[in-house]
Formats: C-alpha cells, structure tokens, sequence
C-alpha cells in the first residue's frame, strides 16, 4: 500500500529530519546535523516557493489530495493494491537473481501464468479485510485498477507478460505533494503503472504535482546475463563485491527501495535500484530533499522496508538478520535503533518473492496505531512494549 495523505503537522510536529554527509557511491562519512522540522513547517515552504512562480499553482497546495513526508504521520488517504489476475513472471534473469533456487521450477513452469487460484483467493479476500480496517480507522482508501496481466506485450527490446498490481509501494513513491511513478527493474513489470494512472490522473486535476522517472528500455544490457547465483553463498560474496544483476546502463529504481524521514530519503543500491537510478532522484527532489544511500549485509537486497522500517520520530525497525552498515552513526545521532522478533510463519509458507521478515513491514497509522499481521504475535507484543501502541491485525 501507498501512504497519499497524512494530517498535517503530525502528532509531534512529525517529522525527524537529520542530515547525513554523503556522496554517491561512497560510505557515509558522519553526521553534519539533527534536527526536528514538522510536516506543517514543510508544507508551508513549499507553499513559499511555489508563490514565486504563478498564482495559478496557489490554490492547489492548500486543497491538494497528496501530502505525506514520512511513514508515520496520522494517515488519512492510501492506495491499497489488487491481487485480482495476478501472475508469475516470466523466469528472465532479473527474476532469477531475485528468487530462491527451491522456487526456480515453479518459475519455469507457470511464468506467465496465473498465480495457484486458492493463494489468490486468499490474498483478495485479505485485502480486503484490510481495506475494510483502514476504512473503520477514518482512513480513505483507494484501489487501482484490475487488469489482465496474462497479456503478452513486446517492444523494441524485449517482450514479457506482466504481473500484478498489488504493491502500490514498489511503483509510486509520495515526496511531500508530488507522486513519482519508478521505472521499475523487472520485464513484467514494465507496464504495471496503468494500473494506476485514473489515481494519478485523479490526484493531479485536484493540484498533485506528477512525475514520471525516465523510462528504461530494459534491453539486454541493464543486466548482467551470467551472474552467477547459484546458492546463498554467491549471493553474499556477490553482494558483499558490490555486484548485482542490474548494471548501470540506465537508471532503474523501484520506489520501495526509499524510505522517508521528512527531507532526509534513505535508499539502498539493490538488484531493482541501480547508482543510476538513485543520482536522477537525487538530483530531481535537491535542493528541497537529500537522498542517502545505506547499505546492509544483505545476500538479495531488493526493497527496504522489510530491512529498515522508519516508525517514528528517529526510531526505526533494524532487521538483525540483515544489519545495517551505518547503524552506528543513526545510534550517534540519538536514534532508537530497535530490532524486531524473529517472524514466526510457518517454514512451509510459500513466498515466491518474499521473505519472513515482511512481519516487520508494518503500516503506522499514526505514532500510536500501527497495522501488523494479525498471525505475528511476538511484533505485536513489541510495538505494547515499545510505547502505549493500539495495533490493529489483518488476517
């Protein structure tokens, strides 16, 4: 899901900003600052800035349907994603160096094909009953559009069927009033932003401003044919050397790769999001944002938020598992660094293109009410003794 509105000014002004000096492609050097500035304060300077160009653009920051700076503030509007015709990808080599041996076969077997119908099922059913919580907590709630992704497409450069519309979070990144559509890594997942283009449009006519990252061909070059993965310990040597199955012969990024504290984004090098693809977004949100990159002892980085979850004011979700290289200068900076329980489903669970550890990708509706899985009792009984904490579980 995708956070569109949050209240402004937040329940403790909202937002922790810290400055990090730091440079592409190389280790952050230390902390220049700390500071606290509020959502209110945010948008009042956008606001200043945009009085300069024309009155036209005046009216629409105040009414304007997207406003979220960090992944805290009180909620208020979100885009939840659609199971609905959902199928697996084609087994490409992006696919490959992001899946597990064990769940090779059955890439190769229904690439392109509809995901098992009873999974399916489930996750619709799912989803809705998280729409259906959102709605009772006074959230709005937004859902793209289905769509039949067994289509097969083909351009210049390669020809794929696609996948789904169920993560709006890998797709759509929200930097204050501004919704950015990422260009994506993977072929089946080169036209997933259709799904989602009557919200945008939507946002749009009612004053959000809309930004499409460069498209990527996706030929042959973005990715290194022979990476060679062949079990866990490839993928730490290779990702420990730096190396990934994307190259750098264009940007690439999937928006679940950043993570956002006010006008501080943290994001990481993966095999979805290249130095390429961070630079453009470095150089697109500055002066206003700072983009920072960390890195964590990952074998398959590939999304951020199941690796470090920012809940708070300088409080964030550091995943023991896969440690953050530069946790020490967030603990010298005064953040409270916590690492969650050990996710407890089950060893049989299928997850194609997941990990346990999505028990720590939790949905903060504001400081104190936070959306958990409803099977992940351990998280739960962390987020009580975090702080007085109303967790509200999705089955």
């Amino acid at each position: 899901m995708l956070r569109v509105r949050c209240l402004r000014g937040g329940s403790r002004g909202a937002e922790a900003v810290h400055y990090i000096g730091s440079r592409l492609g190389r280790s952050l050097t230390g902390w220049v600052q700390r500071t606290f500035q509020s959502t209110q304060a945010a948008t009042a300077s956008e606001a200043s800035c945009a009085a300069d160009d024309n009155k036209a653009t005046d009216p629409l920051l105040n009414d304007c349907p997207v406003c979220s700076y960090n992944e805290w503030d009180p909620l208020e509007e979100v885009i939840v994603g659609r199971a609905e015709n959902a199928c697996v990808p084609p087994f490409s080599v992006e696919v490959k160096a992001n899946t597990y041996e064990k769940y090779w076969g059955f890439y190769q077997q229904f690439g392109g094909q509809s995901f098992p119908k009873d999974h399916l099922k489930k996750a619709v059913a799912e989803i809705e009953e998280m729409c259906n919580i959102l709605k009772m907590e006074g959230v709005i709630v937004k859902r793209p559009e289905p769509i039949d992704w067994s289509v097969k497409y083909k351009t210049p450069d390669f020809e794929s069927t696609g996948m789904y519309a169920a993560m709006p979070r890998d797709i759509l990144l929200v930097v204050g009033n501004e919704i950015i559509e990422a260009p994506m890594a993977w072929r089946a997942r080169f036209f997933e932003y259709r799904a989602y283009r009557p919200i945008i449009k939507e946002y749009f006519n009612r004053g959000a401003k809309w930004t499409t990252a460069p498209k990527p061909t996706m030929a042959d070059e973005l990715y290194d044919q022979d990476y060679p993965i062949r079990s866990v310990e490839d993928r730490h040597k290779l990702a420990a050397q730096g190396k990934f199955v994307t190259t750098e012969y264009e940007p690439c990024f999937d928006a679940a790769d950043f993570i956002r504290a006010g006008r501080d984004l943290f994001v990481q090098r993966s095999q979805v999001t290249n130095y390429m693809g961070i630079e453009w977004m470095r150089r697109h949100l500055a002066p206003e944002y700072r983009v920072h990159i960390i890195s964590f002892k990952d074998p398959n980085p590939m999304h951020i938020d199941a690796t470090f979850n920012i809940i708070g004011p300088g409080l964030v979700l550091s995943n023991p598992d896969r440690p953050c290289q530069q946790i020490e200068l967030f603990k010298k900076a005064g953040w409270t660094v916590v690492q969650p329980p050990l996710p407890l489903i089950p060893d049989g669970h299928p997850l194609w293109m997941s990990s346990k550890w999505l028990s720590m990708n939790v949905l903060m509706l504001d400081e104190k009410r936070v959306m958990v899985d409803a099977n992940e009792t351990s998280i739960q009984k962390m987020f009580e003794n975090l702080a007085p904490v109303s967790c509200s579980c999705s089955q």
